[in-house]
């Protein structure tokens, strides 16, 4: 019967839920409002983001209510709004509509609940403290409507928060201090008190308001209006309502406003609001654009190929969303610590509030103070707000370059790659054979390409695409061709002019005719360089050969020495012959391991990973065991679905030397980092000391801890300010 009971309850629907929590600034208010839904009966799946301010979870509405689960929350003295999302799908936390919603309803901060508590707190404990100096008989009572006000604000909060399941929460500190001090007639004390620390939680929040804008400035880049092509004519229409296959007309500085390909026109479209590329790029008919690049030049026909709800734009909010809910291992570790460290924390203050008087007889008032002045100073929330600020901060310094790191695992992980192993096709080149080299046997260049051309027009062969680039980019005209067929893994050949034209592989062109000494060395050289070489035969003679390759990237090599500079070693590991992998790594000046199945390269990461943590950079698409496989896995892949889902990282503007930059940017967060830590520590170390001695007391504790929670906040904010150094910052 029970077991059944748990089938039916299993069975029933749960309803995805996603709610704005205005109010939730820090790492300690989305712990305590997860551990209060947490405790709700039918709610799992809890997901909560301070930094975006989204609570998401699925709920049995059947066992309890949504409205029960939002009293709950707002009872620990925070908003709550549903977030109405134009779609519902299990996993994904957000989309550019919802962007739009959560700015739309952002007020300025000065107009908020804490500010105005803050002003009000600010006015009594002036007014009292007139009142003092005009009457020094009322010192007392001057201060008591201060504290007695930021008590019954807080303590209300505290009390919600103990019941919820977090009884260690610092309203619950800092009301207990505000009793006792109260209670031993430090009124004046207690009034500084409550205002300074409402003071410090105002910042925080002024603080992450602008790490937040981040995210909602990436949904903003995205125009609200486009202009859709119906019956020849644009009307300007909702963005949010293009459909696949509209048609858009985007002008000369406007916004594009759906991910989709250019069906008419040319123009040059600056990309960098989405991968961080900053020379503007050309585009023609069928090449793509991103939702949020901007038209420089010509005006552009754009064919919707995404919905507004999954354009570029939208993946990456997702992507960075989900990366600040993915926690560091740092900002683990210092979670377990802060929750042992604040009960022991509030023990060892009782324990030096009452020893010292029941032990020795000391005076009680004094050692209570001290005791409510060190439970000031246990507050973890600067400590636990260490990490996550800086991670946050890291996080949005990448995607304005247009490197997209998912969690703060992974950014954490980048910077203690000792190797990094890359595929060859393209990742270290541009997975696009170009023609490098033509030697003439007979007549000119133009005519031995345009014949080549001819032969390979229509062709779908890399080999022969790139022929036909090369002779359109160097304006050769093509002949008329008739007879074509194919002589599979040999040649292609057609009747040109009355001729028949081949172009096929060395081998073959030498069973119809001996190739001269100087073009048989000429083979041996380009194809020693890694090269694939054709014969253009007319009639059996050779007339010319043109060499192809998969040439690397522009910045390949300069992001080789980038990372040497770092003292991290790149290997290269591809499928490609030996030969060609040797050519090109000789090239770009790392090591290799060519000719490797997929097997091959896992048993590879796996040797490099036993030594040192290792880095798997790929496309995205033929790479993805080896990407699984790394410490960290790294996609190069233009803003493509598989680059933004397969891997830990991607770099969107497939530049080689932004791998260097990830390695950069997770030392300069981590220092961040410890830099936090130590501030946080150190100040409660000073503190613990003269709060005991007696040389601190009540409001010093709150500055303390307060200033602390600043100055971790402050300096992760300055992380935004990050800038990327030598070859990394090329661009």
């Amino acid at each position: 019967m029970a077991d059944s009971k748990l089938a039916e309850m299993d069975a029933r629907p749960r309803a995805a839920l996603r709610y704005r929590v205005e109010g939730m600034d820090c790492p300690s208010c989305a712990s305590k409002i997860e551990t209060a839904v947490g405790r709700v009966a039918g709610a799992e799946d809890i997901r909560v983001n301070y930094g975006t301010q989204i609570l998401a979870f699925r709920l049995d509405e059947a066992a309890t209510p949504r409205m029960a689960v939002e009293d709950q929350v707002r009872k620990l003295g925070y908003g709550m709004s549903p977030v109405e999302a134009p779609r519902v799908i299990p996993g994904e936390p957000g989309t550019a509509a919802e962007a739009e919603v959560r700015s739309s309803v952002r007020q300025p901060w000065w107009k908020g609940a804490k500010a105005q508590l803050a002003a009000v707190l600010g006015g009594l404990t002036a007014a009292g403290f007139a009142a003092s100096l005009a009457v020094p008989a009322l010192d007392h009572w001057a201060y008591l409507p201060g504290a007695l006000l930021g008590l019954a604000f807080f303590g209300r909060k505290a009390v919600a928060a103990a019941r919820a399941g977090s009884p260690f929460s610092i309203e619950m500190l800092m009301s207990i201090a505000t009793v006792g001090a109260i209670a031993i007639g430090a009124t004046s004390e207690a009034a500084v008190v409550v205002f300074l620390f409402t003071i410090g939680e105002l910042l925080e929040g002024v603080a992450a308001g602008r790490a937040r804008a981040g995210i909602e400035a990436l949904g903003a880049l995205v125009p609200r209006t486009a202009l859709r092509i119906e019956d020849g004519a644009a009307r300007e229409v909702p963005a949010a309502t293009l459909k696949v296959g509209d048609l858009v007309l985007v002008r000369p500085g406007d916004r594009v406003s759906a991910d989709g390909e250019v069906a008419e026109g040319e123009s040059e479209v600056d990309e960098s609001p989405v991968t961080g590329e900053s020379a503007p790029v050309s585009k023609a008919e069928g090449a793509p654009v991103f939702a949020g690049s901007i038209n420089a030049s010509g005006a552009l026909q754009v064919r919707v190929t995404k919905p507004t709800s999954d354009n570029t734009i939208a993946r990456i909010i997702r992507l960075v969303e989900e990366a600040q809910e993915a926690k560091a291992p740092t900002a683990r570790f210092i979670e377990r610590f802060s929750s042992v460290y604040t009960p022991i924390a509030v023990a060892v203050a009782a324990l030096v509030a009452v020893a010292p008087p029941l032990v020795l007889g000391a005076d009680w008032d004094t050692w209570i103070y001290r005791g409510l002045a060190l439970l000031l100073v246990a507050c973890p929330c600067a400590l636990v707000l260490s990490t996550p600020a800086a991670i946050a901060s890291g996080l949005a310094v990448g995607t304005r370059r247009g490197l997209l790191v998912k969690g703060g695992g992974a950014l954490e992980t980048i910077g203690r790659i000792r190797t990094v192993a890359f595929d060859k096709t393209g990742t270290l080149t541009e997975g696009r054979p170009r023609v490098t080299d033509v030697l003439t046997l007979t007549g000119s260049e133009r005519t031995v390409l345009g014949l080549a051309a001819t032969v390979e027009n229509g062709s779908s062969h890399p080999l022969g695409r790139a022929i036909l680039e090369w002779a359109a980019a160097e304006g050769i005209p093509l002949r008329p061709a008739k007879d074509s067929r194919t002589i599979p893994g040999k040649a292609v050949e057609a009747v040109v002019s009355g001729k028949r034209v081949a172009v096929g592989s060395p081998s073959y062109a030498t069973e119809q005719a001996p190739l001269p000494s100087e073009a048989e060395q000429t083979v041996t050289e380009w194809e020693n360089q890694g090269k694939t070489v054709v014969v253009v035969s007319v009639d059996g003679t050779p007339n010319g050969l043109i060499a192809v390759r998969d040439e690397p990237r522009p910045d390949a090599a300069a992001g080789i020495r980038a990372l040497d500079a770092l003292g991290v070693r790149a290997v290269m590991l591809t499928g490609d012959n030996p030969r060609t992998g040797r050519a090109i790594a000789a090239a770009l000046g790392l090591d290799v391991q060519a000719g490797l199945l997929p097997e091959d390269k896992l048993r590879e990461i796996g040797t490099l990973k036993a030594q040192a943590p290792v880095a798997m950079v790929g496309d995205g698409i033929n790479d993805a065991p080896a990407l699984a496989a790394a410490s960290v896995g790294v996609a190069m892949g233009g803003g493509t679905d598989v680059a933004l889902e397969t891997a830990d990282a991607a770099i969107l503007n497939n530049r080689v030397a932004d791998v260097a930059a990830l390695v950069g940017l997770s030392r300069a967060t981590m220092s961040n980092v410890r830099q936090n830590v130590a501030v946080a520590l150190g100040l409660k170390a000073v503190f613990l000391v003269t709060t005991v001695a007696g040389v601190t007391g009540l409001w010093p504790a709150v500055l303390a801890d307060t200033g602390a929670t600043v100055l971790v906040t402050l300096n992760a904010l300055r992380l935004l300010g990050y800038r990327f150094k030598g070859v990394a910052a090329h661009g």
